[in-house]
């Protein structure tokens, strides 16, 4: 039992953190309860419904593909920040791609799969959690939930054209 009030037990903490980040990116299981309205649907399968001209239309000033490039890079962040890293953050450059071809696109959606996977790395090698890697946590899922229901509206209004 940890008696450390600043900490929680890892493995309890990650059995829930994983459990809403896994819903966030894959998708709710089947026959389960979601945390969000769109059952069963994260931000991959969303994704690989779209074409490189659909997450290329502008909708409210942005793009599903700017979304998805700045989420990625958001990850990407705070895994370094979360393993020690102190670099100071361009924040715009996470914005800089707003339209893809179909080739630019795949990668897009497949550096979004890696950068997941390494934030489930990240979480694994994290020994002992505290607020400030639990705050991390939190805000990835935060984040990305965000950028999951953005892309989803989006979509709904690309489809519609």
């Amino acid at each position: 039992m940890n008696t450390d009030k600043n900490t929680i037990e890892r493995d309890v903490f990650l059995k829930e953190v994983l459990l809403i980040l896994r819903e966030t990116f894959e998708g709710s299981p089947a026959g389960q309860g979601s945390a969000y309205l769109d059952r069963g649907v994260g931000i991959f399968a969303t994704l690989e419904t779209l074409s490189a001209a659909d997450v290329s239309l502008e909708v409210g000033e942005t793009t599903i593909a700017a979304h998805t490039e700045h989420a990625k890079f958001y990850l990407d962040r705070i895994c370094e920040i979360i393993k020690g890293g102190n670099e100071k953050i361009n924040w715009e450059q996470s914005w800089l791609i707003e339209t893809v071809n179909e080739t630019e696109w795949r990668y897009l959606r497949e550096g979004m799969r890696k950068s997941y996977e390494n934030v489930l790395l990240c979480f694994a090698e994290i020994e002992t959690w505290n607020e400030t890697n639990i705050g991390e946590a939190v805000a990835i899922i935060a984040h990305t939930a965000y950028h999951l229901g953005a892309m989803r509206q989006i979509m709904k209004r690309v489809q519609k054209q």
